[in-house]
């Protein structure tokens, strides 16, 4: 466990001095209770009761295990900024070897709403790993502000070099544009009615029949009954365009029209984006495909498997930290390397004692720097 210790050795107890609860043993109680399906600061006294013999193996535990009061009160007082650089030095490891698409997205916890207090749902921006499927970071959206605020400020938090970072319309912005490629990153930006002009002009000269794209692709999914094409076209012809908007970064741009098929009805759909890199049109085709995974592998399972839209933690800082602690347990959970299921893992951490050490396991050779 020195290595857990190690990764959260900067974080502060907010407690008095003569707390009865280690914070690092509590914390661990917490990740391993998150790890086998529990929800609440309830769950977790009740799991670590229920493993006190499994947690006595390698904590001293000389209060016993906490109750949910104290759970509680920690994950409300705990500083969230502080938890959350604790949550980068442990995927610091990673990151470093990640590739490919970043994906942006925010999600809103929808039972975290405060009525008492007038304190609204809080919202999310998380940071995704697309092909490795990992959080690498998320910032809470002040109250009074939106995303385009919060997204600049987890960007500065991330290394970009190498990476294409995708956004939705709505991040669609110059500074988040000119941010991304000053920190050596490359950007696909979902382009909509927020930058009329823009989306005008690239729409008309994509949509052109006349205009002949550098190339295109296309791809077919079937799957529950649903079948999806994807096509893809890619245009460096944007001189004129950059001559007339003067986009940050901008080297070319990228239209996708999605046909789908179910049953006798059929929709179609074309998105428009802003690349920074003149990506080939099969590439592009999969950089966009991949920002939507951000919907179906994390929101998703947050959702679903560990429902965290049910998730009712009002008070203070408990619901942004909750949500970390619960976004650490699913990177645990999806660096194991067996092909089981979200749900397959959490159901066998609570069964089985090796498994739930394999996925702590990962805190092990910890690269602190």
């Amino acid at each position: 466990m020195d290595e857990f210790f190690a990764c959260f050795s900067e974080l502060e107890d907010p407690r008095d001095d003569n707390a009865r609860h280690d914070l690092h043993e509590l914390l661990l109680i917490a990740l391993c209770a998150m790890l086998c399906g529990a929800e609440d600061c309830s769950d977790m006294a009740l799991f670590g009761r229920s493993k006190e013999a499994f947690f006595r193996e390698f904590l001293s535990l000389r209060h016993g295990i906490p109750s949910h009061d104290t759970f509680s009160r920690v994950f409300r007082l705990l500083d969230p900024i502080k938890f959350h650089a604790c949550f980068l030095v442990f995927m610091r490891r990673f990151s470093e070897t990640i590739q490919g698409v970043i994906a942006i997205d925010g999600k809103t916890l929808r039972r975290s709403f405060d009525r008492a207090s007038k304190k609204s749902a809080l919202h999310l921006v998380s940071a995704w790993a697309a092909e490795q499927r990992l959080v690498l970071g998320q910032m809470a959206v002040d109250g009074k502000s939106n995303e385009i605020t919060a997204v600049p400020k987890l960007l500065e938090l991330l290394s970009l070099k190498g990476m294409i970072v995708t956004v939705d319309a709505l991040n669609c912005q110059r500074a988040i544009a000119g941010q991304i490629v000053e920190q050596g990153g490359d950007y696909a930006l979902a382009l909509k009615g927020n930058q009329q002009a823009l989306h005008t002009d690239v729409s008309l000269f994509l949509d052109d029949a006349e205009n002949i794209p550098d190339g295109a692709h296309t791809t077919t999914d079937g799957d529950h009954g649903r079948i999806e094409t994807r096509t893809g076209v890619v245009s460096t012809d944007i001189a004129w365009l950059q001559e007339r908007h003067r986009w940050p970064g901008l080297a070319a741009i990228g239209k996708v029209t999605r046909i789908r098929e179910i049953g006798e009805k059929i929709t179609t759909e074309t998105a428009y984006y802003l690349l920074s890199a003149p990506l080939s049109a099969e590439r592009f085709n999969h950089v966009v495909r991949h920002h939507w995974g951000i919907e179906n592998s994390l929101h998703w399972v947050l959702d679903v498997t560990m429902n965290e839209d049910q998730a009712r933690n009002r008070k203070d800082h408990s619901p942004e930290n909750l949500a970390l602690l619960r976004r650490l347990a699913l990177n645990l959970a999806k660096l194991e390397p067996s092909k089981s299921s979200m749900k397959g893992k959490l159901k066998q951490a609570g069964w089985d004692n090796a498994f739930l050490a394999k996925l702590l396991a990962q805190f092990t050779h910890l690269q602190m720097r």
